[in-house]
């Protein structure tokens, strides 16, 4: 393992044995939150860092021919297994390799819709993934990605901190973050949902209605994910406006999660 990134293939592999019919469902109305079910019909549909598959698979069901890399193996491998469970016949092409890497990306041809959730943040070199994807468009194409949102300094090196703790740490060390997290993040929240329900769990067991995820593994993924890099709204908007895009959806996020940016490429 390198000690300065985290596994997340091992921690998607873990979430995609549970992975059914509903995920897909409700991971499929999250896409089209954003873009319309005929906006992939036809299209080219590029997921970058596709970590499960999940969402590689939502675009393919809605009839985009999907071309998939992640820089993870086990990533990789964890997408291949969706694949192959869900949609063995379909046009969806699979590979290792890095949003970082120019040579590769020079290799792939551009796409109608480019996807990166939660995944440029966590490179090592943010900016030049977000240089790097911008050239990845088509003309009046879109960009969809997710990025943490920036909650100022002290707060960030609190995270990083956490992070590195965890990623070098052993499996004791592991659980005892993953528990001051779950206090920390979730504790109001199971407060709140005994008093108002009954039930403290309540919003933690729903919580697949977001996008198809799991609690649980979200919750490692954001404990371990190193590298992590954040960034204000401001600032991801900026920069890709300098880069031709305009901005025509969001979904921002006030915590430790991510923010949520819909762009489309301007032909200039």
């Amino acid at each position: 393992m390198n000690e300065d990134r985290f596994e997340f293939g091992k921690n998607w592999k873990n979430y995609a044995k549970d992975v059914e019919d509903e995920h897909i469902r409700i991971a499929e109305q999250s896409l089209i939150e954003a873009l319309s079910p005929e906006q992939f019909k036809g299209k080219t549909f590029l997921d970058i860092g596709s970590g499960s598959g999940l969402f590689s698979l939502v675009a393919t069901r809605l009839g985009a021919t999907v071309f998939s890399f992640d820089y993870d193996i086990d990533s990789v491998e964890c997408t291949q297994a969706i694949k192959d469970r869900f949609a063995p016949n379909s046009d969806w092409s699979i590979e290792q390799g890095s949003i970082l890497d120019e040579e590769y990306l020079s290799k792939i041809e551009k796409a109608d819709i480019v996807y990166s959730w939660g995944v440029l943040h966590s490179t090592g070199n943010m900016y030049k993934a977000f240089h790097n994807i911008s050239t990845l468009v088509k003309p009046q194409g879109h960009l969809f990605i997710s990025i943490y949102n920036n909650q100022g300094s002290k707060v960030t090196r609190y995270w990083l901190g956490i992070k590195k703790e965890y990623v070098n740490g052993n499996e004791d060390v592991r659980s005892k973050l993953l528990k001051k997290a779950l206090h920390e993040l979730w504790g109001r929240t199971f407060t709140d949902d005994f008093f108002d329900t009954g039930d403290p769990l309540k919003s933690w067991n729903e919580y697949k209605k977001y996008r198809g995820m799991s609690a649980y593994h979200d919750l490692v993924d954001w404990v371990g994910g190193l590298p992590y890099e954040v960034a204000t709204r401001k600032e991801v908007t900026t920069y890709f406006r300098k880069k031709n895009f305009e901005l025509v959806w969001q979904k921002p996020n006030n915590g430790t999660g991510c923010n949520e940016y819909l762009f489309r490429k301007v032909d200039k």
